[in-house]
């Protein structure tokens, strides 16, 4: 994959370093010399010995590969800091709130428990971009890497951090929750997919005394993001129907994505989720230049925030590009229809605990009724089909896709669109069609499966 300054990143996706763990690019000698690669690419960047928080999820194998990451770490003469069980968004605050170089995470976010991964954040907790992941590999392949090996003094040292990091990121959570109506508050359920926020959210509900169910929340290394969280909810929905909840708030497995249901047990995503927290903000003059979406965002997101006057700017898939795009754009909100939400006036990077709280902010600040706002957003049709392919790289370059796409574009006359994208953590092509016109959907998408799926025959 090339990256914008034509670099080539062949392990890095689009969210870090993935794979079924103890297998290809997740084994412990690859989380080890990527560990040790980071340091490196930390020290060219003027921290001689840079300091490092390490996180992980609940998977089974996550301590396998921390001892990995911790050994690559102090190899290569860092200080690395354990935060143990922790969300992804839990370790970017402790870097920015310790003031640290650096951070990694051990997690594979949304996929199946025998998956794990690796991602490393900059000293101000933002993932790294496509250049310092390529440089990173490119680090890989150098000798001197191998030969660089401190002793003595100079090996690095680990400390045990996970209590302080884990105490310091719900205070924070609850800071932020200062003000939500406790008295007559209408019930909530919170699923954690057994993942990374588990003990973080049995704190922070215990804390402020919210009437917060939790689901989801017994981990025991094998079951993340099984039948559970924003991967299934449908779980979450049954729940909210049988406490008879206001609203239902799911986690992925690291906690940085975030989808809700209403009462009905009906699918309040990221785009609603936008459209919500934009005016909520604009209205509190705290919105910048306007909204970030990837290209997977409804088109009526951008309907309804221009009635409001909001501009919507649109990046590549992925949370890192949004928030790259906001900083860009000057936006303080960005996010994914995924669940992927990012403000940027309290995170660097996607934080569903922190985007449930601030959802109930706006709720309540602008007077809405949460079991009417999937009826009143009023989505064009979509329809997404994932074509596992061999190759990804050539069924995107193939000559053949880009001609049915041009004329499925054609087809839909300015009332729609078709998008094709390969996944950055699986062996998949997507596909994306919307349209006014629903009866378009299918056929469109079939022409474009079917393309896809001959490129692929013909390897």
């Amino acid at each position: 994959m090339l990256t914008a300054s034509g670099k080539v990143r062949c392990l890095f996706g689009t969210d870090g370093v993935r794979d079924v763990a103890n297998r290809g690019a997740m084994t412990p000698e690859m989380a080890m010399s990527l560990s040790r690669a980071y340091v490196w690419w930390l020290t060219q960047n003027g921290f001689a010995r840079p300091h490092v928080i390490v996180g992980r999820d609940t998977r089974r194998s996550g301590s396998m590969l921390e001892a990995a990451v911790l050994a690559g770490l102090t190899s290569a003469g860092a200080e690395a800091s354990v935060a143990g069980i922790l969300p992804t968004p839990g370790v970017s605050f402790a870097i920015r709130s310790q003031r640290v170089q650096g951070g990694a995470v051990i997690s594979a976010s949304h996929n199946p428990a025998e998956y794990n991964g690796l991602k490393f954040f900059d000293k101000n907790g933002f993932k790294l971009s496509d250049d310092d992941e390529a440089t990173i590999e490119e680090f890989l392949e150098d000798h001197l890497l191998d030969q660089w090996r401190p002793t003595g003094a100079s090996v690095g040292e680990i400390t045990h951090e996970s209590e302080r990091y884990g105490d310091a990121y719900v205070e924070w959570l609850v800071s932020l929750a200062n003000g939500i109506n406790v008295s007559g508050a209408s019930p909530l359920v919170l699923d954690c997919a057994h993942g990374a926020a588990f003990a973080v959210a049995e704190e922070f509900v215990r804390r402020c005394r919210l009437p917060v169910t939790l689901v989801g929340a017994k981990p025991d290394g094998l079951n993340i993001n099984d039948g559970v969280g924003v991967m299934y909810l449908p779980h979450l929905a049954e729940s909210v129907k049988e406490k008879g909840a206001a609203l239902g708030i799911a986690l992925d497995g690291d906690a940085d994505r975030v989808l809700l249901v209403d009462k009905f047990g009906r699918t309040i995503d990221g785009d609603i989720l936008l459209w919500v927290l934009a005016r909520w903000l604009k209205a509190k003059n705290s919105l910048g230049a306007g909204v970030v979406a990837t290209v997977m965002s409804n088109m009526a997101l951008e309907e309804h925030l221009a009635l409001e006057g909001i501009p919507v700017f649109r990046c590549p898939v992925g949370d890192k590009y949004v928030v790259e795009t906001m900083r860009y754009q000057r936006s303080a909100l960005g996010g994914e229809q995924s669940g992927h939400i990012i403000s940027g006036e309290h995170v660097s990077t996607g934080d569903g605990l922190c985007t449930g709280i601030l959802f109930l902010h706006a709720i309540s600040e602008l007077g809405e009724d949460v079991s009417s706002l999937v009826d009143r957003f009023d989505r064009y049709p979509q329809l997404l089909k994932n074509v596992k392919v061999r190759d990804k790289k050539k069924t995107m370059e193939d000559a053949r896709l880009q001609d049915v796409l041009s004329q499925a574009e054609r087809k839909l006359r300015g009332l729609g669109r078709v998008f094709v994208r390969s996944s950055g953590t699986e062996p998949f092509v997507r596909i994306l069609v919307e349209a006014k016109e629903k009866g378009m959907l299918e056929d469109i998408c079939i022409g474009v499966e079917q393309v896809i799926r001959h490129i692929d025959s013909l390897e």
